[in-house]
């Protein structure tokens, strides 16, 4: 695995993600470890917002997109394993991500609104300034 580095989805700067991808000697290709499509998206309503996205957004978006919210909340828990996303629980603490989290999360496969409920906080990109709780 590697950061490839903040690349523009949509050509504007503001608005880069981090890439980061698995290398394989298979086919010599480079896997991202997420949809950075939804990365995308998800950093653009960030960006609109400038404030903590909250499962209910993610909802709204899932609604609005006609994207799985399992997929959003994949590509999330993805992003801060890897350290490119935070999550600051309702008490305002940041919490990390892990892998045990994930895990347990996809446990029965997917995922669904009622499986989210203990993750009353806020979801923010890393890079940019933490906003207020």
């Amino acid at each position: 695995m590697r950061a490839v580095g903040w690349r523009s989805l949509t050509g504007h700067r503001e608005r880069e993600v981090l890439v980061v991808v698995t290398e394989t000697t298979e086919h010599d290709t480079l896997t991202p470890k997420w949809d950075v499509a939804l990365e995308a998206l998800l950093t653009e309503e960030y960006d609109e917002r400038g404030m903590e996205m909250r499962v209910a957004d993610f909802q709204r978006l899932a609604r609005e997109y006609g994207i799985r919210f399992d997929d959003i909340v994949n590509t999330l828990f993805r992003m801060c394993i890897e350290g490119v996303w935070c999550y600051r629980d309702g008490a305002g603490r940041e919490r990390p991500i892990t892998q045990e989290d994930y895990d347990r999360l996809f446990l029965k496969g997917r995922t669904g609104e009622e499986d989210m409920v203990e993750y009353d906080g806020g979801w923010y990109p890393v890079r940019r300034e933490a906003p207020d709780p």
